[in-house]
Protein backbone atom coordinates (compact mmCIF):
# COMPACT_ATOMS: atom_id res chain seq x y z
CA UNK A 1 0.00 0.00 0.00
CA UNK A 2 1.30 3.44 -0.94
CA UNK A 3 1.23 6.17 1.68
CA UNK A 4 2.03 9.80 0.86
CA UNK A 5 3.55 12.26 3.33
CA UNK A 6 3.51 15.92 2.38
CA UNK A 7 6.08 18.60 3.00
CA UNK A 8 3.76 20.15 5.60
CA UNK A 9 4.36 17.16 7.88
CA UNK A 10 8.07 16.40 7.36
CA UNK A 11 9.36 19.27 5.24
CA UNK A 12 9.43 17.38 1.94
CA UNK A 13 6.98 15.39 -0.14
CA UNK A 14 7.63 11.67 -0.23
CA UNK A 15 5.79 8.43 -0.76
CA UNK A 16 6.41 5.28 1.21
CA UNK A 17 5.03 1.78 1.22
CA UNK A 18 3.14 0.24 4.10
CA UNK A 19 4.06 -3.42 3.71
CA UNK A 20 2.13 -6.44 4.98
CA UNK A 21 4.93 -7.09 7.45
CA UNK A 22 4.45 -3.57 8.91
CA UNK A 23 0.84 -4.41 9.68
CA UNK A 24 1.69 -7.87 10.99
CA UNK A 25 4.42 -6.53 13.25
CA UNK A 26 2.11 -3.88 14.69
CA UNK A 27 -0.72 -6.33 15.28
CA UNK A 28 1.60 -8.86 16.91
CA UNK A 29 3.50 -6.38 19.14
CA UNK A 30 6.77 -7.09 17.37
CA UNK A 31 9.57 -4.61 16.63
CA UNK A 32 8.30 -1.82 14.38
CA UNK A 33 10.20 0.28 11.86
CA UNK A 34 10.32 3.89 10.74
CA UNK A 35 7.35 3.54 8.39
CA UNK A 36 4.98 2.62 11.20
CA UNK A 37 6.20 5.55 13.29
CA UNK A 38 5.97 7.98 10.35
CA UNK A 39 2.37 6.97 9.68
CA UNK A 40 1.43 7.59 13.30
CA UNK A 41 3.18 10.96 13.25
CA UNK A 42 1.06 11.82 10.21
CA UNK A 43 -1.98 10.85 12.29
CA UNK A 44 -0.86 13.15 15.09
CA UNK A 45 -0.35 15.94 12.56
CA UNK A 46 -4.10 15.89 11.88
CA UNK A 47 -4.77 16.28 15.61
CA UNK A 48 -2.41 19.26 15.76
CA UNK A 49 -4.16 20.82 12.79
CA UNK A 50 -7.60 20.50 14.38
CA UNK A 51 -6.26 21.81 17.70
CA UNK A 52 -4.59 24.78 15.96
CA UNK A 53 -1.18 23.70 17.28
CA UNK A 54 0.83 23.45 14.05
CA UNK A 55 2.84 26.52 15.03
CA UNK A 56 3.77 24.78 18.29
CA UNK A 57 4.86 21.30 17.22
CA UNK A 58 6.65 19.90 14.18
CA UNK A 59 7.96 16.49 13.19
CA UNK A 60 11.23 15.18 11.79
CA UNK A 61 11.08 12.08 9.62
CA UNK A 62 12.61 9.12 11.52
CA UNK A 63 13.41 7.37 8.25
CA UNK A 64 15.78 10.18 7.24
CA UNK A 65 17.72 10.76 10.45
CA UNK A 66 18.23 7.41 12.17
CA UNK A 67 21.46 5.43 12.03
CA UNK A 68 22.33 3.84 8.65
CA UNK A 69 20.15 6.24 6.65
CA UNK A 70 22.94 8.43 5.29
CA UNK A 71 26.02 10.28 6.40
CA UNK A 72 26.02 12.18 9.67
CA UNK A 73 26.53 15.42 7.74
CA UNK A 74 23.53 14.78 5.51
CA UNK A 75 21.31 13.90 8.44
CA UNK A 76 22.40 17.01 10.34
CA UNK A 77 21.42 19.12 7.34
CA UNK A 78 18.00 17.45 7.19
CA UNK A 79 17.40 18.26 10.86
CA UNK A 80 18.69 21.81 10.37
CA UNK A 81 16.35 22.31 7.43
CA UNK A 82 13.40 21.47 9.64
CA UNK A 83 14.62 23.69 12.48
CA UNK A 84 14.95 26.64 10.12
CA UNK A 85 11.19 26.47 9.66
CA UNK A 86 10.62 26.80 13.39
CA UNK A 87 8.16 29.39 14.64
CA UNK A 88 9.45 30.86 17.88
CA UNK A 89 9.00 28.32 20.66
CA UNK A 90 8.04 25.45 18.32
CA UNK A 91 9.35 22.04 19.29
CA UNK A 92 10.26 19.23 16.90
CA UNK A 93 9.63 15.59 17.75
CA UNK A 94 12.21 13.24 16.30
CA UNK A 95 12.03 9.48 16.89
CA UNK A 96 15.58 8.19 16.55
CA UNK A 97 16.93 4.68 16.19
CA UNK A 98 20.65 4.20 16.99
CA UNK A 99 20.31 0.49 16.19
CA UNK A 100 17.39 -1.81 17.10
CA UNK A 101 15.96 0.60 19.64
CA UNK A 102 13.72 3.68 19.43
CA UNK A 103 14.01 6.79 21.58
CA UNK A 104 12.22 10.12 21.30
CA UNK A 105 14.21 13.34 20.96
CA UNK A 106 12.46 16.68 21.32
CA UNK A 107 14.38 19.59 19.84
CA UNK A 108 13.66 23.15 20.94
CA UNK A 109 16.01 25.13 18.72
CA UNK A 110 15.28 28.60 20.04
CA UNK A 111 16.36 27.54 23.54
CA UNK A 112 19.14 25.31 22.20
CA UNK A 113 17.74 22.49 24.30
CA UNK A 114 17.13 18.83 23.45
CA UNK A 115 15.04 16.46 25.57
CA UNK A 116 15.52 12.70 25.49
CA UNK A 117 12.82 10.17 26.37
CA UNK A 118 14.17 6.63 26.44
CA UNK A 119 11.77 3.78 27.29
CA UNK A 120 14.61 1.36 28.04
CA UNK A 121 15.05 0.80 31.79
CA UNK A 122 18.23 2.29 33.26
CA UNK A 123 19.38 3.53 29.85
CA UNK A 124 20.12 7.18 30.62
CA UNK A 125 23.09 7.80 28.31
CA UNK A 126 22.17 9.67 25.14
CA UNK A 127 23.61 8.15 21.97
CA UNK A 128 26.71 10.13 20.94
CA UNK A 129 25.89 10.03 17.24
CA UNK A 130 22.46 11.49 17.94
CA UNK A 131 24.03 14.26 20.03
CA UNK A 132 26.57 15.08 17.32
CA UNK A 133 23.87 15.16 14.64
CA UNK A 134 21.47 17.42 16.55
CA UNK A 135 24.22 19.67 17.95
CA UNK A 136 25.49 20.25 14.42
CA UNK A 137 21.95 20.96 13.22
CA UNK A 138 21.41 23.54 15.97
CA UNK A 139 24.73 25.17 15.06
CA UNK A 140 23.53 25.47 11.45
CA UNK A 141 20.22 26.86 12.71
CA UNK A 142 22.03 29.48 14.81
CA UNK A 143 24.04 30.55 11.78
CA UNK A 144 20.83 30.78 9.77
CA UNK A 145 19.22 33.20 12.25
CA UNK A 146 22.47 35.11 12.88
CA UNK A 147 22.95 34.00 16.47
CA UNK A 148 26.24 32.94 18.02
CA UNK A 149 24.56 30.55 20.43
CA UNK A 150 25.94 28.42 23.23
CA UNK A 151 29.15 26.46 23.04
CA UNK A 152 27.01 23.30 23.14
CA UNK A 153 23.24 22.74 23.34
CA UNK A 154 21.70 21.59 26.61
CA UNK A 155 20.61 17.95 26.73
CA UNK A 156 18.05 16.79 29.29
CA UNK A 157 16.91 13.26 30.03
CA UNK A 158 13.35 13.49 31.27
CA UNK A 159 12.62 11.40 34.37
CA UNK A 160 9.39 9.67 35.26
CA UNK A 161 8.66 8.08 31.88
CA UNK A 162 7.19 4.57 31.67
CA UNK A 163 9.71 1.84 30.89
CA UNK A 164 9.18 -0.99 28.43
CA UNK A 165 8.83 -4.42 30.06
CA UNK A 166 10.78 -6.33 27.38
CA UNK A 167 12.87 -5.69 24.26
CA UNK A 168 10.17 -5.07 21.64
CA UNK A 169 7.96 -2.23 22.91
CA UNK A 170 10.23 0.78 22.34
CA UNK A 171 8.54 1.96 19.14
CA UNK A 172 5.09 1.74 20.69
CA UNK A 173 6.29 3.69 23.72
CA UNK A 174 7.71 6.43 21.52
CA UNK A 175 4.34 6.71 19.76
CA UNK A 176 2.60 6.97 23.11
CA UNK A 177 5.13 9.54 24.38
CA UNK A 178 4.34 11.78 21.41
CA UNK A 179 0.62 11.37 21.85
CA UNK A 180 0.66 12.17 25.56
CA UNK A 181 2.79 15.27 25.05
CA UNK A 182 0.75 16.90 22.28
CA UNK A 183 -2.55 16.21 24.05
CA UNK A 184 -1.47 18.91 26.50
CA UNK A 185 -1.94 22.24 24.65
CA UNK A 186 0.43 23.98 27.07
CA UNK A 187 3.28 21.69 25.95
CA UNK A 188 4.77 21.99 29.43
CA UNK A 189 6.00 18.42 29.19
CA UNK A 190 9.20 19.10 31.12
CA UNK A 191 7.17 20.09 34.19
CA UNK A 192 4.16 17.83 33.82
CA UNK A 193 5.44 14.68 32.19
CA UNK A 194 5.21 12.57 35.35
CA UNK A 195 1.64 13.74 35.96
CA UNK A 196 0.67 13.17 32.32
CA UNK A 197 1.77 9.56 32.36
CA UNK A 198 -0.07 9.00 35.64
CA UNK A 199 -3.16 10.52 34.00
CA UNK A 200 -2.77 8.00 31.18
CA UNK A 201 -3.00 5.19 33.71
CA UNK A 202 -6.19 6.67 35.14
CA UNK A 203 -7.89 7.13 31.77
CA UNK A 204 -7.16 3.67 30.39
CA UNK A 205 -8.22 1.92 33.57
CA UNK A 206 -11.46 3.89 33.64
CA UNK A 207 -12.03 2.57 30.12
CA UNK A 208 -11.22 -0.99 31.15
CA UNK A 209 -13.54 -0.82 34.16
CA UNK A 210 -16.28 1.10 32.34
CA UNK A 211 -16.29 3.89 34.88
CA UNK A 212 -14.16 5.81 37.39
CA UNK A 213 -11.89 3.79 39.60
CA UNK A 214 -11.87 4.10 43.34
CA UNK A 215 -8.60 5.57 44.58
CA UNK A 216 -7.36 2.37 46.31
CA UNK A 217 -7.71 0.48 43.03
CA UNK A 218 -5.83 3.15 41.11
CA UNK A 219 -3.04 3.53 43.65
CA UNK A 220 -1.45 0.18 42.87
CA UNK A 221 -0.93 1.33 39.28
CA UNK A 222 0.24 4.91 39.91
CA UNK A 223 2.26 4.60 43.11
CA UNK A 224 5.48 3.98 41.19
CA UNK A 225 5.14 7.37 39.49
CA UNK A 226 4.22 9.33 42.62
CA UNK A 227 7.28 7.94 44.38
CA UNK A 228 9.54 8.85 41.50
CA UNK A 229 10.29 5.33 40.28
CA UNK A 230 10.79 4.92 36.56
CA UNK A 231 10.37 1.21 35.95
CA UNK A 232 6.57 0.94 35.69
CA UNK A 233 5.38 0.14 32.15
CA UNK A 234 2.35 1.54 30.38
CA UNK A 235 -0.77 -0.57 30.79
CA UNK A 236 -1.37 -2.57 27.63
CA UNK A 237 -4.58 -0.62 27.03
CA UNK A 238 -2.52 2.56 26.53
CA UNK A 239 -0.45 0.85 23.84
CA UNK A 240 -3.52 -0.70 22.23
CA UNK A 241 -5.01 2.78 21.96
CA UNK A 242 -2.22 4.06 19.71
CA UNK A 243 -2.24 0.82 17.70
CA UNK A 244 -5.96 1.23 17.05
CA UNK A 245 -5.51 4.87 16.06
CA UNK A 246 -2.76 3.82 13.63
CA UNK A 247 -4.97 1.14 12.06
CA UNK A 248 -7.96 3.46 11.65
CA UNK A 249 -5.81 6.16 10.13
CA UNK A 250 -4.11 3.87 7.63
CA UNK A 251 -7.46 2.47 6.48
CA UNK A 252 -8.64 5.99 5.64
CA UNK A 253 -5.49 7.27 3.91
CA UNK A 254 -3.72 4.56 1.94
CA UNK A 255 -3.95 4.59 -1.85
Amino acid sequence: MTFTIGKEEFGADRSTFVLPEDITQLASMEDIGATVLAVYMRCLYDHLKVANMLNMVGFIDPAQVSTNTGSLTDRSRIVASRLQKTDGEQIFMMPYNPGRHWVLLIVRAKKETVYSLDPLPENRVVNEEAKNMVNSAIKIYNSHIGRQGRKAPIWKTLPGTPKQPSSVECGYYVMRFMRDIIMDPSLEFEKTIRRKFSDTFYVVFCIINDGPLKLPSLNRYTTSFSKGKEQAPYPQAAIDEVKNEWAKFICLHVD
